[in-house]
């Protein structure tokens, strides 16, 4: 059984660090304060995303379909691999559209002693004539771990409690609630859309690591199964910090597609869920493969 455990977070209180989201490195290291080190050097984690707490509906490729209320804030069943990136697309496309959904889907910023800060929760005024004045949007994190010992997962419930994330947690920043939990077996899901499409492409969900100041991090080619080569690639300079030293990393800036060229899309999906390259313990190198139907085809010339 190849198995992760999802989780979501409520954000308690603002958060000071990455704009884009909360390293695995990170979570990783909220962790560590809470498991015995044979135990924290067995687990991986991955990035965690911002979630908006609103209504919305199920996108097409979802096993579910309709709207739910508060979206956002649960977990729900996962049966398809689809499902797993429903809370993973910055651009959270099952928002409503009829709700103000760019000014949902927006962090308000706050500067404490100069430094910026990712709003726990959005307060939007409304109209007088409508029954309440205000509308409040909490926030939350959705990541999840994976270990290559079957047996370290499930994390308890008491081990993913009680967390903080991102700088000057000393003041309380960061401070997190266990929202959610589930475990959800990899070889179990349906992966049919994934089968029998002619072209396949790749959305990068989180950077990959081409290089690292970090020691013995070896230095990672495209791979070979990606079309596009280097120069056709967005870059961007990411950091990871261990014991207080900051370590510099190239990498493939996250949110791109590219062609997929290999021929096992099934097993490169898997792989893409515990993540490939360098520093993946640390939630880099997340992929998504994504099946193209024939409309989407270039046309035979």
């Amino acid at each position: 059984m190849t198995a992760i455990q999802q989780v979501l977070w409520e954000l308690r209180m603002d958060y000071i660090g990455h704009p884009y989201y909360v390293s695995g490195n990170a979570i990783l290291h909220a962790l560590s304060q809470h498991l015995d080190p044979e135990t924290h050097a067995a687990v991986s984690a991955s990035h965690g995303v911002f979630v908006p707490g609103q209504f919305g509906t199920f996108p097409e490729e979802h096993s579910q379909s309709g709207i739910r209320p508060y979206l956002g804030s649960g977990l729900p069943d996962v049966e398809a691999y689809d499902d797993l990136f429903l809370q993973r697309e910055a651009m959270h496309p099952w928002l409503l559209d009829t709700r103000a959904r760019d000014a949902l889907n927006t962090h308000d910023l706050r500067v404490h002693g100069g430094h910026p800060a990712l709003a726990h929760e959005t307060i939007m005024g409304r109209r007088e004539d409508q029954r309440k004045q205000q509308q409040t949007t909490k926030w939350y994190v959705h990541a999840y771990l994976h270990a290559d010992d079957p047996t370290v997962l499930p994390l308890d419930e008491d081990v993913l409690e009680g967390l903080q994330f991102g700088g000057k947690r000393n003041y309380g920043y960061g401070e997190v609630e266990l929202k959610d939990t589930q475990m959800v077996d990899l070889d179990e899901l349906d992966y049919s859309r994934l089968e029998g499409a002619e072209t396949y492409l790749i959305e990068l969900v989180t950077p990959f690591v081409l290089a690292s100041e970090y020691p013995e991090a070896n230095d990672r080619t495209i791979p070979w199964w990606w079309a596009e080569n280097r120069d056709d690639l967005r870059l961007r300079e990411e950091k990871i910090l261990e014991q207080r030293e900051v370590f510099r990393l190239e990498t493939v800036d996250h949110g791109q597609v590219v062609k997929y060229l290999g021929d096992r899309p099934v097993e490169t999906a898997k792989n893409g869920l515990q993540r490939v390259g360098s520093h993946s313990r640390y939630g880099f190198g997340e992929l998504r493969l994504k099946p193209l139907g024939e409309q989407y085809q270039e046309p035979e010339k």
